[in-house]
């Protein structure tokens, strides 16, 4: 069964977050709850985007510490799995010292620059300020700079 639900997990992801985007029943609890439900199921089952959108709706729109926490956990996952809207969240909550997450300055640094790899722009301009005037226990780094302006230069243009 476990098998099953790892390759059906992506099919599970796809529907719910065609779901959560569709103005079907959009203010309709039961909705609501149906698409947390395929959510939670895809995301535990290893689907990478639902890892990612189960996380950010937890954590950013959850109703109380709990679901937040939960959401961060969710969030890390997917981060680590490559996604890389998750990977700079998390590079944030790294950065701020999120409770569960605990503030790490070296792996802040490693998510933002997975993210920026794959050309988050936020993720670039804060590697952009991170080696102009240092941070995440980097000192100005001209090189490093003159990449990531090449990179943000690359991806936003």
């Amino acid at each position: 069964m476990r098998l099953v639900m790892k390759f059906l997990a992506p099919l599970l992801g796809w529907l719910a977050f065609s779901l959560f985007r569709s103005s079907i029943f959009k203010s309709s609890r039961a909705r609501h709850h149906l698409v947390m439900k395929l959510f939670r199921v895809a995301a535990d089952n290893g689907s990478t985007k639902a890892l990612s959108v189960y996380g950010h709706l937890l954590h950013y729109r959850g109703e109380d510490e709990s679901n937040k926490i939960q959401g961060a956990i969710y969030l890390r996952r997917a981060a680590e799995q490559g996604d890389t809207k998750a990977a700079y969240q998390i590079a944030r909550l790294f950065e701020q010292g999120y409770p569960v997450i605990g503030e790490d300055a070296d792996k802040a640094l490693q998510f933002y620059c997975q993210a920026g790899e794959k050309g988050h722009v936020l993720a670039i301009k804060r590697l952009i300020e991170v080696y102009e005037y240092g941070g995440l226990h980097q000192l100005a780094d001209p090189q490093q700079l003159a990449f990531w302006k090449q990179q943000q230069s690359r991806f936003c243009s």
